[in-house]
């Protein structure tokens, strides 16, 4: 099968390319490369002795995507084109709302031209804002999150729902990220945010590096175990191969229509802290860090239920926390700068 990965050079997006071809699926990938770099598709070709198609472009031209849905015969589509950062979004609102949503509601029109009905969605934990209790269940009603990328994804998900109700054709997995960290265990492709990283693990592992002074905690007054947030961290690895799990759900169930969603999470809170410490462990290297004020939209503490992925998609979150930043460490000190070669 052929399937069109949007976003499909970033983080996400790369690692779970890499799993499609590892399972003979044919991957197209569509990306206008504003966080994310090409020679993270050149390695996943280098890694899977596989070749992609690649076309450079924005989800909000339709004009290009409808001629990537005429070249191509696609038969499903995984949605990670976004911007994605929490703090990012509260500066610059109206850019998230145009990426996330009016680029996601650009791809469904065009979708809907070239008559392709399979979506999978790169959801997010924040889907469930600030009145849902821990953990999170796929059941909870979507809440109001605390941030515009927040937002931005519970209106797609809204979307995704409407869309469904009015096209009894129309095939949709929700899968709802919490954090993902690590990178591939060759150390080939890793994160590689451009400027300063707003995800923990990229900018402990820049210290670590020696490419930054120090660590930024934001906030030691939370109400938790150590005063700093919680979050369900897994691997890279993991969540690529989640996706691949979704695809294979939608093919087991050809009759399924309508929106169906899955954590994607380990089930296990771990602080701020606690990572940076693991980190230290995994390098046996101080990290010198600083505690600073509190970020807007940051929430104390959440962590995930993925009882439902493991029942219904047979996926589960395998790897440690020590594996995570071993690969963390084994990609940022192979490319101190990244993708920059």
């Amino acid at each position: 099968m052929q399937v069109l990965v949007t976003g499909g050079a970033g983080y996400i997006g790369s690692h779970t390319v890499l799993s499609l071809l590892e399972n003979n699926v044919d991957v197209i990938v569509y990306d206008n490369l504003v966080n994310s770099s090409i020679e993270s598709i050149d390695r996943v070709e280098k890694l899977t002795g596989k070749k992609v198609e690649f076309v450079e472009g924005d989800i909000c031209d339709k004009e290009k995507l409808s001629r990537v849905f005429k070249q191509f015969s696609i038969d499903a589509v995984i949605h990670f084109a976004a911007l994605k950062a929490v703090g990012e979004s509260a500066e610059i609102p109206l850019s998230y709302y145009q990426n996330n949503v009016h680029g996601t509601v650009c791809l469904l029109e065009v979708m809907q031209q070239h008559k392709v009905h399979n979506f999978i969605f790169s959801s997010s934990a924040t889907v469930y804002g600030e009145e849902n209790n821990v953990p999170y269940v796929e059941t909870m009603k979507l809440g109001t999150p605390s941030s515009p990328y927040g937002a931005s994804k519970v209106m797609v998900e809204r979307i995704l729902a409407d869309l469904a109700l009015s096209d009894s054709k129309f095939r949709a997995v929700s899968l709802r990220y919490f954090n993902p960290i690590g990178a591939h265990e060759s150390g080939a492709i890793g994160e590689d945010p451009k400027g300063i990283p707003n995800n923990l693990l990229p900018y402990v592992a820049q210290v670590a590096v020696g490419k930054r002074d120090k660590l930024r905690i934001f906030g030691d007054d939370y109400p938790t175990k150590d005063g700093s947030c919680e979050r369900d961290y897994l691997h890279v690895m993991d969540l690529a191969q989640g996706h691949v799990a979704a695809l294979d759900w939608l093919n087991r169930h050809p009759d399924f229509s309508g929106v169906e969603a899955f954590n994607l999470g380990t089930g296990n809170g771990v602080s701020v802290f606690a990572i940076v410490k693991a980190f230290e462990q995994a390098i046996n290297k101080k990290i010198p860090f600083e505690v600073s004020p509190r970020r807007v939209g940051d929430l104390p503490a959440f962590w995930a239920n993925a009882s439902k992925a493991n029942k219904e998609l047979n996926w589960q979150a395998n790897r440690s926390l020590e594996q995570m930043m071993t690969d963390t460490w084994r990609w940022q000190s192979k490319n101190p700068n990244g993708f920059l070669i």
